[in-house]
Order: C-alpha cells, then sequence, then structure tokens
C-alpha cells in the first residue's frame, strides 16, 4: 500500500511545514504521485556560494537532490515507513543562476530495505539544462520492524527537542 497522495493538503504541509529544514529554506512541493516529487526551492540571497561569478552554493544544490530523492521514496512507501539517506552522488554541471529551483527526483527501484532514486536540479523552464543531477540510496526502516522514534508535537519539532 503506497503512501495516499490523495490527500496532497496533509503531505503538502507535512513537507514543507513540519519539517524544520524544509521550512528554514522555504521548499515548496510542486507535484506528488507515486514514485515522483518534484520541489521548487525560491531563490534566496543566502543561498549564494559564490558571488564574484555569481553562482549558488552547491551545498545548496545537493540539499535539494537529497530531499526530493527521499520524497520520491515516500510517495511508495505506506504510512509509518521512514526513509534514510544511505549514499548520494551529484553531479554538478553548471553554475546555478541567482533564480529559483526544481529539483525532481524519480524512483528507480524500491525493495523492502532499500530505494533507489534518480534526481535532478533545474532553473524552471530549463528541464533540459540541468543545473545538478544525482542518484540517491535510501534505506527503508519499515513501521512493523518498531523502533520508529519520537512523533512531531503539533510545533513540527520531535519532541525533546530544543523548542519542542
Amino acid at each position: 500500500m503506497a503512501t495516499d497522495l490523495d490527500d496532497i493538503p496533509m503531505v503538502r504541509q507535512f513537507i514543507e511545514e513540519m519539517i524544520p529544514f524544509h521550512r528554514f529554506l522555504g521548499l515548496k512541493v510542486d507535484h506528488l504521485e507515486p514514485g515522483l516529487a518534484r520541489l521548487k526551492l525560491p531563490f534566496r540571497p543566502e543561498f549564494v556560494g559564490d558571488p564574484f561569478r555569481p553562482a549558488l552554493h552547491g551545498g545548496v544544490l545537493s540539499t535539494l537532490l537529497d530531499t526530493v530523492g527521499g520524497m520520491a521514496v515516500f510517495t511508495r512507501l505506506p504510512w509509518g515507513d521512514r526513509a534514510s539517506t544511505v549514499d548520494m552522488r551529484v553531479d554538478y554541471l553548471r553554475p546555478g543562476l541567482n533564480e529559483d529551483l526544481v529539483a525532481e527526483g524519480r524512483v528507480e527501484r524500491l525493495g523492502n530495505r532499500v530505494g533507489v532514486t534518480e534526481m535532478r536540479v533545474f532553473h524552471p523552464g530549463h528541464e533540459a539544462e540541468p543545473v545538478a543531477t544525482g542518484r540517491g540510496v535510501y534505506n527503508i526502516r519499515r513501521s512493523d520492524q518498531g523502533g520508529e522514534g519520537p512523533v512531531p508535537d503539533s510545533s513540527g519539532l520531535p519532541e525533546g527537542l530544543p523548542g519542542a
């Protein structure tokens, strides 16, 4: 049974608001379907890594790739299952401009314990010219295996963390 993507507002809220790092970055869900995720990242001057070029910081690009890959895997999992990054390869193909970014991730293979994704980041309207591409491997922790960890409280932060 895959994640119930029919309740897109709830999934969107979880991705955009319940994960503090996503909220900090300003990530927005553009599209979700089983095995596919597309996120948007509005440009912020703080994302610039080379002000002389100018070009976006590679960490911003790799963060987007990792996040969209994990989200793509998540779209194929039952509620309660979790995924975490095991390995990721990033190829930086061209400088990221001081513009919004789109990240797209597709599941290539999903097994019982491992998911593999292919991801890319590009500027809107320039899908054929990716800024970076990547391949991610994600560990899948099935909810029936126990050890799910803390459940987020109403603020979106896991219980026990400062500010929760």
